[in-house]
């Protein structure tokens, strides 16, 4: 039995995951639902699975960061504390990252390994560049794309799916947060 593995990302309408304007975290669009939802999601037993960009970028964020800042709200704080792999030719230990452990190598090898291993579900957020790999690979299960109410045109960086090869998507869940920002969760299938 293979543990389960969900690529776990933020995007605007147009399918960029982050921006260089003024919006903020979250695009400015964070209520009490979207989270107290991502809360809940990362309350389980997981093991974190991240690149080396993504690992920096939470690392110097929080690093930069006071108390009451969102990028310490409670989900954050609580991915933070889960255990996490990371897979990456350039880190080296310890890093700034209560429980995690560097992997180098492949890694698609690396996550076929933790999901014949793991006892417990394997997610990651963001890493876009590593989940593109490991969706082309097969070794994605779901795909959980919350959509911010926003079109980022002009500031949008880090196209989520830009180079990713060709997918069929079965939709099993969705729900709505704060009345206007979208969870969806897919099983991906490459296409033919």
């Amino acid at each position: 039995m293979t543990a389960t593995y969900t690529f776990d990302v933020f995007s605007s309408l147009d399918g960029f995951g982050a921006h260089t304007g003024d919006w903020g975290g979250y695009w400015g669009k964070q209520g009490p639902e979207l989270l107290e939802r991502r809360l809940a999601l990362y309350a389980g037993e997981l093991r974190m699975v991240l690149g080396a960009t993504t690992y920096r970028a939470h690392a110097e964020m929080l690093a930069a960061s006071a108390e009451g800042d969102e990028a310490r709200d409670a989900w954050v704080t609580r991915m933070r504390e889960l255990p996490a792999t990371v897979v990456s030719s350039t880190l080296r230990e310890p890093l700034d990252w209560p429980d995690a452990t560097v992997a180098s190598g492949d890694a698609v090898e690396i996550v076929a390994r933790l999901k014949e291993e793991s006892d417990v579900p394997l997610r990651s957020h963001g890493s876009l560049s590593l989940n593109r790999a490991l969706l082309a690979a097969g070794l994605v299960d779901r795909v959980q794309v919350t959509v911010f109410p926003v079109i980022t045109g002009r500031t949008g960086v880090d196209p989520v799916f830009g180079g990713a090869a060709d997918f069929d998507l079965e939709l099993l869940e969705t729900r709505t947060l704060d009345g206007n920002t979208q969870e969806l969760t897919y099983r991906p299938t490459l296409h033919p």
